[in-house]
């Protein structure tokens, strides 16, 4: 059944116009944001951990990771398995983080996969070919 223009999928989904319940609790909260401001910067300042957390996790955004690139792998054509050992060797030694590993594993897994639907699809044509 294909869906026609300008019908919904759900029609009796979420009406039109009704606000999120976050957009409705912000709006109550607005008129006191200064005081709730002020009040966590107190409690920060008087040790409250939670309230340290939250100012300052508003004042320093999060580190995120930083892509560099790998170089020294190599494990000759297509073969995943010595190319994994070398990334795990890599991370062992420190010389990787494990949030690389764990990428250059999952590139190099996706990667196998390709070659061997690549190897699977060039023996049934082998196979289906007339002689």
């Amino acid at each position: 059944m294909k869906y026609q223009k300008g019908r919904s999928g759900n029609p009796r989904g979420r009406p039109a116009g009704i606000q999120d319940k976050r957009t409705e609790l912000r709006r109550l909260l607005e008129p006191h944001a200064e005081e709730l401001v002020r009040k966590a910067v107190e409690l920060a300042k008087a040790g409250d951990g939670a309230a340290m957390r939250l100012c300052l996790d508003r004042l320093i955004p999060t580190l995120k990771a930083r892509d560099e690139p790998a170089t020294g792998f190599s494990g000759g054509p297509d073969d995943g398995a010595n190319l994994g050992r070398a990334v795990l060797r890599a991370m062992a030694a420190g010389d990787v983080t494990p949030d690389q590993a764990s990428v250059m594993m999952a590139a190099i897994s996706a990667h196998s996969r390709i070659v061997e639907v690549d190897e699977l699809e060039r023996r049934v044509a082998a196979l289906e070919k007339p002689e």
